[in-house]
C-alpha cells in the first residue's frame, strides 16, 4: 500500500470506499437509511471533485495498485498554521494495517507550516477516538451534534500540536 495524491480518475473508487466505510461505521448510530442519505450528499462525485480542486488542501489515497485501502482530505486555514482533517477513512477490510497512520503522516508532511492539526470525531466511534489518541491527538472540547443527521450525538473536537 502506498500513499499518493488523488486524481479525478480515483473519485468513483473513493466514493465507493466512503460508502462502504460509512455503512460499516455508522449504521448502528444513524441507521442504514440515514447513512445512505449522508453519503449521497457528502460524498457525491461533485463534492469529492470540489475537494480535489480546493486550494490549500491535500486529497490522498492509499493504493495497492488494485484497490484503494483508505483516503484522507485536509485543508489548511488562511495562514497555514491550522490544518483541519475533514476525512480520514480506511476500508474496513484494510483497518489495523497501518494505513491510517500512513495517511496521517502524509497529511502532516503535506503542510510543513502547520502548527496544529484539528478534526472532529463522534464520541461513540470508539475505534476512531482510540486511533486519534494513539496518534497524539487530545480532546480539546466536546459538543452536542445539532445537525439534522446526528442530533443528540456528542462530537469531540480533537487537536494535535506539531513540532
Amino acid at each position: 500500500m502506498f500513499i499518493r495524491t488523488a486524481s479525478e480518475r480515483d473519485l468513483a473508487a473513493v466514493r465507493a470506499l466512503l460508502v462502504e466505510t460509512w455503512h460499516a461505521t455508522y449504521d448502528d448510530l444513524y441507521g442504514p437509511e440515514r447513512v445512505t442519505q449522508i453519503t449521497d450528499e457528502w460524498h457525491s462525485l461533485a463534492k469529492l471533485k470540489a475537494n480535489l480542486e480546493r486550494p490549500r488542501s491535500e486529497f490522498l489515497v492509499a493504493d495497492d495498485g488494485k484497490t484503494l485501502g483508505g483516503m484522507a482530505y485536509a485543508k489548511a486555514g488562511d495562514d497555514g498554521k491550522i490544518v483541519t482533517i475533514h476525512q480520514l477513512y480506511v476500508r474496513p477490510t484494510s483497518q489495523r494495517l497501518g494505513i491510517g497512520r500512513m495517511l496521517l503522516a502524509e497529511i502532516e508532511d503535506s503542510f510543513p507550516e502547520a502548527k496544529t492539526l484539528h478534526l472532529e470525531v463522534v464520541e461513540d466511534n470508539h475505534s476512531a477516538v482510540a486511533f486519534y489518541r494513539a496518534n497524539g491527538f487530545v480532546i480539546a472540547d466536546r459538543q452536542e451534534d445539532k445537525t439534522t443527521h446526528a442530533s443528540g450525538l456528542v462530537i469531540f473536537n480533537c487537536e494535535k500540536q506539531l513540532g
